[in-house]
Order: structure tokens, then sequence, then C-alpha cells
């Protein structure tokens, strides 16, 4: 007799069980799709236990008569597919007809469900696989599905779940999901009687936003929609300032089902670009929709990874978008948002205020060139030592005392003596994010407005002021953003004029590292490194470019040796990225410190070249750089306004 038999049904379920019913939230998942897919706009969600003692869910669907019933419970029933064809184009949620049997087969589950409200219904028992009854019910239109004692008949499943916290988690998770993918659909959730989220089904999908992550998360959210040749998406994203530590929070939903795709949340992380900080993720709910021809939905049990025909054209588009989103929405960090909801036309108690602003010069006007009328400057007073280069720019000619100095000593040899000016041309695309936006009358004016320094703290913020409020601006990022642009806009020139070292510098590697770098040499001289194998495992560098930060110029070149020496095995690089990496590094090393005093007119030049800048909202590695405290936030704290 043959070795090789048939397994029966009911062992047949049980092992798909094993990959369609991995835990309790994989029933909810199964359960919520069938819901989605009859129709409903109402659905119920009650969990005891974790899921493990009780998953009910209630729909107001179309319901199913007693045929349908007693055929949802075997294996590979459906309707939703009907010929090979359709499985090119599925635009249900479920479609494999392995849900209901498998669950089955590992739990006691009752159905209840009607056509309609006005009919006799349905009521069926399944346990373990085995149909047990087979009733009339009297119920309204929809269907209600309870599951119990989930593996109670598979002992070593059931013995390797996780904490009724964690399950429960899970649950969560993926309603929030479905609630993000349909807010035309109301939800409710309860786990042991507690409700955990509630959403009024009134298709809008920033409501369901604060339902699940909170009010004053879904009032920083900015709204992004575009649209190609072939897809079309829509949603929410979190401002630059809103973060979170992992990447649970992006939500990429395609043609109504939530997927998790490496390669889009690549697209959006990319589209944030230096925005984030170092480990931060943001909040993100994106729908993309598309012909269902080009997306394959049937590579995975669970249906959560898909397969896109023309992926590269989808992750490019979303990017794009992303930045040009982030670009209308970014601005400077304001601390207290709690308040930002209120009406502040209309305090209820507003104390007396002092006015301590100085009192402007009346001998003398300024006319719009910046010229004093009626005056001549006196001789400036410069300070004895400038850390930077000191340059003038058109923001400084309503502070006196600085225009003074440049019209002494010419603004325009200030700024041609400078090695870091304060805006760069290029022919190239720009890697980071415009700097200018267009006022009322159309011209171009900087991202951030005037404001002038009054002082220091710690030696690492500088406080400053304007008619608007107080700014406390951190110096190092500020001034790693400057070095940041002045790096890329150098690392993007071709032939870039290098120094020849008075004493070359010699590097050594190990054997592997010495062979791989023999091959890349040209990459390094790419960024006007001086660069020959010196025999065995050394290399000695003749001459690098002259605008290597000045003391860390050794530093710098071993940091780009290891750039690519850690580069893809192939061989094949990509040069920009590297670029971006090497001009992060370097801004970082170049740019000033904390704790390290800065003059006035330090304060005042470094602050005129940051509103230059393409974006002086962050630094590159994403932290924030100017924080705002308004005149009403300052009153508020001091309860001078009620």
């Amino acid at each position: 007799m043959g070795k090789i038999q048939v397994l029966d049904e009911q062992l047949s379920n049980m092992i798909a069980a094993g990959e369609v019913v991995e835990r309790p939230a994989s029933v909810v998942k199964e359960l919520l799709e069938n819901a989605i897919d009859a129709g409903a706009r109402k659905i119920e969600i009650e969990v005891e236990e974790g899921g493990l003692q009780l998953i009910r869910v209630v729909d107001d669907g179309e319901g199913m008569d007693r045929d349908d019933c007693l055929k949802a419970f075997e294996r590979h029933a459906t309707s939703k597919i009907r010929t090979p064809r359709d499985l090119f184009a599925i635009r249900s949620l479920g479609f494999r007809g392995e849900a209901l049997p498998s669950i089955a087969s590992v739990s006691r589950v009752e159905v209840i469900s009607t056509l309609d409200s006005g009919q006799i219904g349905t009521r069926l028992i399944v346990e373990g696989g085995q149909v047990k009854s087979v009733a009339d019910a009297a119920r309204v239109k929809g269907t209600e599905v309870c599951v119990r004692d989930l593996f109670y008949n598979t002992p070593a499943r059931l013995k390797y779940m996780k904490s009724i916290a964690t399950e429960i988690g899970h649950i969560s998770d993926y309603v929030n999901r479905l609630a993000l993918t349909y807010p035309q659909i109301a939800f409710t959730l309860t786990h042991n009687g507690k409700e955990l989220l509630h959403t009024s089904g009134d298709g809008k999908l920033l409501h369901v936003i604060a339902a699940i992550y909170g009010v004053q998360t879904a009032r920083m959210m900015l709204p992004i929609e575009g649209e190609s040749l072939d897809f079309t998406w829509r949603g929410f994203l979190a401002r630059t300032e809103v973060t979170r530590a992992n990447r649970s929070y992006l939500s990429t939903l395609v043609n109504g089902r939530y997927i998790r795709h490496f390669g889009l949340h690549n697209a959006i992380m990319r589209g944030y670009h230096t925005l984030l900080p170092v480990g931060r993720y943001p909040i993100v709910v994106l729908q993309i929709d598309m012909d269902p021809t080009l997306v394959d939905v049937n590579v995975h049990p669970a249906k959560l990874e898909v397969r896109f025909s023309k992926e590269e054209e989808l992750c490019a588009a979303i990017e794009q978008s992303v930045r040009d989103t982030l670009r209308q929405g970014l601005s400077i960090v304001q601390p207290l948002q709690a308040e930002r909801g209120r009406d502040r036309t209309k305090p209820s108690a507003v104390q007396a205020a002092i006015d301590f602003s100085m009192p402007k010069p009346a001998a003398f006007e300024w006319d719009k060139a910046g010229k004093r009328e009626g005056m001549t400057p006196a001789p400036p007073v410069l300070p004895a030592k400038l850390e930077e280069p000191q340059v003038i720019s058109k923001g400084m000619q309503e502070m006196p005392a600085v225009r003074d100095q440049a019209e002494a000593y010419g603004a325009k040899e200030l700024k041609e003596a400078s090695p870091f000016p304060p805006s760069f041309q290029t022919d190239a695309e720009p890697e980071v994010l415009p700097p200018l936006q267009p006022d009322a009358a159309g011209r171009e004016e900087p991202a951030v407005p005037i404001f002038y320094p009054v002082g220091q703290v710690h030696g690492t913020y500088i406080v400053a002021q304007n008619d608007t409020g107080m700014y406390l601006i951190d110096q190092h990022a500020a001034q790693e953003r400057i070095y940041y642009e002045y790096f890329m806009e150098k690392l993007r020139g071709e032939n870039a004029a290098s120094q020849i070292l008075l004493f070359p510098h010699t590097v050594e590697c190990t054997v592997a590292e010495a062979e791989r770098l023999q091959n890349r040499l040209e990459l390094l001289r790419s960024f006007g490194l001086e660069i020959e194998w010196f025999g065995n495992r050394t290399f000695i560098v003749r001459a690098h470019p002259h605008w290597f930060p000045e003391g860390c110029e050794l530093e710098v070149i071993e940091e780009l040796i290891q750039f690519v020496l850690e580069s893809g095995e192939t061989g094949e690089v990509d040069l920009a990225k590297m670029r971006e990496k090497a001009a992060i590094m370097m801004s970082c090393k170049a740019a000033i410190k904390a704790n390290q005093y800065l003059t006035q007119a330090e304060m005042e030049s470094l602050l005129n070249r940051l509103r230059e800048t393409t974006s002086p909202f962050t630094c590159p590695h994403g932290r924030p750089i100017i924080i705002h405290f308004s005149t009403y936030d300052l009153e508020k704290m001091f309860k001078r306004v009620m």
C-alpha cells in the first residue's frame, strides 16, 4: 500500500489555520474584511481577554441566507472570484475562501445572519470545523460572528500566545488601519467592556486621525494629494516636529487595503530628507488608488504584502509629492501647541503690559536702500576675533550698528572675502527644499522673518526677538545648515580646485579593504582628493579641496574613504547619497559647538546667513533650529492673559 494519502478536510483546515490564523488579530482581520466586502456602514468589534476568549464582530452589511451560511464554512468557498481572470483584477479584501473554515477549525464559532430585517435569519454553530446546529433566528439586516475559545483544540499554538496586552495591541493596530482606510465606516472597538476606538463614519479622514492619534496630532497634519498617469493618492503627513520612534505609524493603503511595502516606506522617508532627527519617523496616512491589474495582492497568505507593476514610477511620484507637501508646510517650531486652537483675539483677561522696547532714533530716517540721511556714520569697532568671516546681507540693513560696519569696511568686500556666501547658484536640481516664499506683491522673501539677537544662553542658544515674539536658535544646528548647503554646492561642482599638502597623508587599510579601494579611487577623486595606491595596504593623499573644514581635513579624508569602503559590494555607488553624507559629516565638524560664546556681530551674521539658506528650519540631521515663543505665548506663561 502506498505511503501518500489525501488529508481529510478537518485536518486540511487546521493546517491552513496555521497560515491564516496566526493570532487573534488574524481572526479580527478576516472577519472585518468580510464585513467591509458586504457593504457595511457600521461595524462593532467586541473582544475579551485579548481575543482568546471572545471575538464578536457585528455589521449592518449584506447578510447571508441559510445555504450561503453553510457554504461559507466549506474550504475554498467564496463569492469574490469566479474565473482565473478575476485573480488579476481583485477589488475585494477577501477572496481566497479559507478564512472562515480555518477559523472554525480552531475555535467555537456562532454566526447569525439575515438578508433583510423583515426576513427570518439563520443561526449556525460550528465547533472544531464541524457543524453542530442550524436554526432560524431573528436579527436585523447584517451579520454577527462570535468566535470563542480560540485555539482550544491546538494547545501548542495557545501556549505560544503573547500577553493579553500584546494581543489586544495587534488587534487595535489593525482596526486603526482599517478605520483610516475607510473613514466612511463607523468603527467601534471594545476590550473587556472598555472602548478603545470610536469613529463617526462621516467620511473625513482627519476626524479618524484625531480619534486614533489625538486632536493635537491631527492639527499638526498636512494634507497631501496628487496623481500621475497610473496612480492617484491622498492623505495626510505629520509636520516635522511630530515624530515617533518606529515606522509603525506609516500607514500605506492601496485600493482600500492596508499593506506593508518597503519601497513605499523608503520613498516617504526620502521625501522627508533631512527634516527628521536620526531614528525618528513621521505619522503618515497615504491612500493610493490604481488599476487592480497593476498590483498583485496574492503573494502573501495574509495579503499584507503586494507587488506593483510600476513600482519605480510610483515610489518616485510619492517621494516628490511628500517633498512638495512639506515645502508648503515647513515652519518654525511652536512649543505651546496646546494653545493653538484658541481664539487669541478675545482673551478673557489681560494684565496691563509695560513697553520695554527701545525707542527708535528720531534724528534720522532710513530710506529704502538702507542708507541713513543727515548723519555720517562713526568708525565702527569690530570684535577682536571672529570665529567666522562676517557676511553682511540685506536683512542687516535694518540694524544700524551692523550696517555702519558694512559701510565702513565695505559689505561687498566682506561678502566676496567670505568662503561661506549667503546663497548659492547651481544648474543642478537642488536636493533640499527651496528657500524663498513669494510675498503678497509677488516678490520672493526668505522663509523666516528678520529677528535681532539680544543674547546667549549657556553659550549654546541665541536669544532673538522681533515684533512677533521671542526666538531661541540652536547656534550649532544653524551653522550646520549653512555649512551643509555650502558643502553640497561644492561637492556638486566639477573639477574642484585642490591644494597640495606639504606633508602627504597616508592611509592604511586591511588587505581586503585595499583591494576594494583600488577599484574606487576615481570615486574619491570626484570629491577633489588626489589619492593613489602607495603599495601593499597603503594609500597616499597628496591634495584635497581648499574648502575642507579647517583643522578637520585629515579626519574628513578618512571619513570619505570609509564611505567608499562601506558602499555596495557590487561597486554600484549612489554618488548623490555619498555626497550628502559627506556634506552632513563636514558640516557637523565645521560648525560651532555648544558652550562657545559669540559676539553680537557674530550672532547677527549667523542669523542673517541662516535666513538665506534653502531650509532654515532643521539641521541636516533633522533637528529643529529655531523655536518661536509668540507674544501671546509669553503673556500666557506669565499669566498676563488668563
